[in-house]
């Protein structure tokens, strides 16, 4: 059994939840972990090399996917597009669409090193994808969702699980994180806010418009 794992931020809380929660020591024993960005992710789980994991919603179309995902309901702070050049983030493939949706032109940045930024840029130079979308359609945006392979059953009970749990993370690993990230523990959890995971109906209907509108200009 192989899930797949993005290791930002923005998932530390489910990732806290897979390794803490899983009860069954023989879950434990056989569950592996594929580590890689979004767009690598992507390509892993379509050739059924995962069983499972967050997928950008870009590639999500015709997948079986659960109700969970990653989701920004305003700005979300490590999705950005600097003002300058064009260019696309390698990592993803939903990040890239968006801009391009948007009709805004520049570097897309995302992850940890797009929240270093957002955080060091005192001068505003950057666009918040999340927060354009917002403003133009006022709904949330989603970056990402959950999807199957093999063991529905399974990965469905632990995502049901997951989303109605408070997840608790421990100090030392926000230290760990906030090393490797160069932030602060404070930035972290500030920022942690302002992810959500629930896909009810408004994310439901912003994923369907933009998968509408990608179509459009494809």
């Amino acid at each position: 059994m192989i899930l797949g794992k993005i290791d930002f931020i923005n998932l530390l809380p489910f990732h806290i939840y897979t390794k803490k929660y899983i009860k069954s020591s023989r879950i434990k024993q056989i569950i592996g972990y594929k580590q890689s960005y979004p767009s690598y992710i992507n390509k892993k789980f379509k050739t059924k090399k995962i069983d499972a994991a967050f997928i950008s919603s870009i590639k999500s179309r015709n997948c079986r996917c659960l109700d969970l995902g990653i989701v920004a309901k305003n700005e979300v702070d490590s999705v950005l597009l600097l003002k300058g050049n064009q260019k696309n983030d390698f990592q993803s493939d939903t990040s890239n669409a968006l801009a391009k949706v948007l009709g805004l032109k520049g570097e897309v940045i995302i992850g940890d090193k797009a929240l270093k930024k957002f955080y060091e840029d005192k001068n505003n130079n950057y666009i918040d994808l999340a927060k354009a979308w917002k403003e133009k359609y006022n709904l949330p945006f989603i970056f990402a969702r959950f999807c199957v392979n093999n063991h529905y059953n399974y990965f469905d009970n632990l995502a049901s699980k997951f989303l109605i749990k408070k997840i608790y993370i421990p100090q030392y690993i926000l230290k760990q994180y906030a090393i490797k990230t160069e932030l602060t523990t404070k930035q972290i959890r500030i920022y942690l806010k302002k992810i959500s995971y629930k896909l009810d109906y408004k994310e439901k209907k912003s994923l369907k418009l933009f998968l509408k509108e990608i179509k459009n200009i494809t």
